[in-house]
């Protein structure tokens, strides 16, 4: 298990800081296009769900059986679903973001503040899956480091849009996916001891239900809010074919 803790904490931080992706695309297209977001939501989506439901599930319930892997699943699931009542979260491009300057660096900054509460389980996710096996600690990580590019551009276009700043817009954008190489510190420094192959497969199950109630109650409705027409079914069909063709040659 040692051997392994550095591999999955460089793999957390790697997708957590993506993020910043999406912040140098938001300082050089203020407002991007209706498509690329459509699209770009979408395939998110279609990652996630592939590797939730082509991975983390099956590989939980071999370990700890079918009744146990899916009430992790659920508690997955419904733990999304508390996290967006306490701190609701949206994307660029649901609201009009040409109000005053004020309004649109606290839709900034409560977009980074959310996206950093829910980039921390995820930071557990991958920490536990590499923990697992090398392999599917990459593929979750290449999921997350996915849609994290779009959460990173969330951050930044409006952050850049109200104060100008290339610097903050960045900044912020970095700084909401650095709570993900936290998650994965708190599960080596805290859980490590705990980490299991049983609690490693309670893990990923929760994990997939996780990445299931992001795709289908944020990513995907986010998406169709651009009004792309059918550039989100594509994005998601294009994300989950990119996904199992990584998860094929990794094999």
């Amino acid at each position: 298990m040692d051997g392994n803790v550095g591999y999955a904490l460089l793999l957390t931080t790697g997708a957590g800081l993506s993020t910043a992706i999406g912040g140098l695309l938001a300082l050089g297209v203020k407002k991007p296009g209706p498509h690329f977001m459509g699209f770009t939501l979408g395939f998110s989506a279609g990652v996630m769900l592939q590797v939730s439901f082509v991975e983390l599930l099956p590989d939980s319930i071999e370990v700890i059986g079918f009744l146990n892997a899916h009430l992790a699943f659920f508690v997955g699931m419904a733990a999304v679903f508390l996290i967006d009542l306490l701190v609701p979260h949206e994307y660029i491009g649901q609201h009009d973001h040409t109000a005053e300057q004020g309004r649109l660096m606290r839709t900034g900054l409560l977009v980074a503040l959310g996206i950093a509460i829910h980039n921390f389980p995820e930071g557990l996710a991958t920490f536990a899956g590499s923990m697992m096996d090398a392999q599917l600690g990459l593929a979750i990580a290449v999921a997350i480091a996915v849609h994290n590019v779009p959460e990173g551009l969330a951050v930044a276009a409006p952050v850049y849009a109200a104060t100008g700043s290339r610097s903050k817009a960045f900044g912020w954008a970095l700084l909401s996916g650095l709570s993900e190489p936290a998650g994965a510190l708190f599960a080596a420094l805290v859980l490590g001891p705990f980490l299991t192959e049983g609690t490693m497969a309670v893990f990923l199950a929760l994990v997939a239900g996780f990445m299931v109630a992001i795709s289908l109650d944020e990513l995907v409705p986010a998406a169709k809010s651009f009004k792309s027409e059918h550039t989100p079914i594509l994005g998601v069909i294009s994300g989950a074919l990119v996904m199992a063709l990584s998860l094929w040659l990794l094999k």
